[in-house]
Formats: C-alpha cells, structure tokens, sequence
C-alpha cells in the first residue's frame, strides 16, 4: 500500500512526515523507498533504516528454503516435537487430577464402531489415546516423551512441521489399528508408542534415502519389539502398526520425485496411507464379534 505525503506550501517547504503517522515529524527516511519514517516504523537495515512496509514486501518476496524432502527449512528449530511433548505432559498432568480423562480418552477396538448401541462409537480415541499414558508408571511417560525428543530432533528438520506432523498422527492412528486388528475387542490401550515407533520406521527409511547406516536404527527397533513381546501390559500391536504406518509414510516423503510436483506427490501419498488405514479400520471392524 502506498502513502502520500502532504505537499508543500505554495512558497516553503514543509516538515517532512511519516506517511503511516502523519502527526510525527521525521527527517530518518527509508533506505529502499526514501519516505520518512518515524521511530515506530523504522527498522533496522545493513545501511540506516527501513521502513516497515519494505521490510514487509522483502519478506513476502523473499523464497523460502526448501529441505531434502521439500519442507520449508528453518534450521534445526522442533516447534512441532516441543508442541507434541508439551501436550503430552499436561494430559498426563491431567490425569492424575482426572482420573475421568483416561477412561473418557482410551482406546480399546470396541470404541471404532460401538456395540449395538450399548457402547458408543468414538472412533476418535485411536488419535486421543496417544496423548495419553498410564498414571502408574512416570517411566512410561518419560521413556516415550525422550524417544519422541530424539527422533523430533532429526526428523522434524528433515522434512518441515507440517509432513512431521502428518506422520507423527498417521503413525498414531496405525497404532491404534493394529491394536484393532491384533487384540481383543476391549484391550484398553493408551500412549505415544505406536506414533514413536511410526518414527522409527521413518528414520530408517530416511536413513536409507540418504544412504546411511541403519544396523543402529534396527538394533533399537530389535530391542524394542523384543520388550514389547516379553513385558507385560505393553501393546505390541500398537507398536507393529506406528511402526508399518510411519515407514510408509516416511517412503512416500523421502522417495516422491523432486521437482515443481513434489509436495503436490508427497501429500497424495499420505492421502493414500490414510485410505489404506481407513480400509483396515474397516476390515477391523468386521472382524469384531458384535
């Protein structure tokens, strides 16, 4: 938008003004357009000042960085990953003052469809589950909310907030699939570790895009299947379906073709993920015994 500025007396020349406050007096004019600028709406530039209007056009004009995967780079900042802890840890918070908030947020399979209208059908919990953790165990939060740290740290820079964001909750809701198709119908499950594993198949998957070494990445995975198995009261099933979802959406990122249609390609195929997950719910639901 562009601003006037009074014209002269016929005969003297007046004080120039700042076009954006027309009360103020200013003899600082803008570096790029030459208006005056009051101290409001100077800012800083490599020479004197600029006004506000073109630091804001520069802005706009300026091209945004694009990492290896084709998301916006902003270096190494995780506002989505500190978003996801923070979230997680008030829940739980939460928790321990509402016990109510477990029993209402959980997942169990029964919850997709309902039971002939004596259970009602929230298929919302296979998202709400994952921001939710067992308030007998602080080690249960706490394993999860470093492992998702971890992983945040290299995979959200890798691929931008909004394809971290989309794998981290099409991970969750596989989770909560392959506890569908795996357990019984009123296995209560509830935590992050189905959308934390959907990470790690993602980091390997990243790892082998970029043609690094994965044996660390299996051994972790390994190790933490193998727990899964042998510790009692974790849901396995949770774990096996974040870590297929993750992996298939991590593919469909890394491997998209680049080029003007890559992002365009990207969130198609998380369309897809989302219907292969859609179609497993549905087959899922079938299965079940009422």
């Amino acid at each position: 938008m562009s601003y006037g500025v009074p014209a002269p007396d016929a005969g003297s020349q007046q004080a120039p003004v700042c076009p954006r406050h027309q009360d103020r007096v200013s003899y600082v004019r803008c570096q790029r357009c030459g208006r005056p600028a009051c101290p409001d709406c100077q800012r800083p530039a490599a020479v004197g000042f600029q006004c506000v209007d073109c630091v804001r056009e520069q802005a706009a004009s300026a091209p945004a960085y694009k990492n290896a995967f084709g998301g916006v780079a902003r270096g190494n900042t995780m506002i989505v990953t500190y978003t996801l802890i923070g979230l997680c840890v008030v829940v739980f918070l939460l928790q321990l003052v509402l016990p109510g908030i477990t029993r209402s947020f959980s997942y169990a399979p029964v919850f997709t469809a309902g039971a002939g209208g004596v259970i009602p059908a929230e298929p919302w919990r296979m998202v709400t589950a994952a921001f939710l953790h067992s308030q007998g165990s602080f080690l249960h939060i706490a394993l999860n909310m470093y492992v998702l740290y971890i992983l945040g740290k290299v995979l959200e820079p890798a691929m931008g907030r909004a394809r971290f964001l989309a794998l981290y909750l099409i991970s969750a809701v596989g989770g909560s699939v392959g506890v569908l198709l795996l357990s019984g119908p009123m296995q209560y499950v509830v935590g992050a570790s189905g959308a934390v594993f959907g990470l790690f198949g993602a980091l390997f998957i990243v790892q082998r895009r970029r043609g690094g070494d994965v044996r660390q990445i299996v051994v972790l995975i390994a190790i933490n299947a193998v727990v899964g198995f042998l510790v009692p009261n974790i849901a396995w099933q949770a774990h096996l379906g974040g870590l297929l979802a993750g992996a298939a959406c991590a593919a469909v990122i890394a491997y998209a073709p680049k080029g003007a249609r890559q992002a365009q390609v990207q969130w198609l195929g998380l369309g897809g993920v989302v219907v292969l997950l859609a179609l497993s719910t549905f087959v899922g639901v079938s299965l079940l015994p009422f």
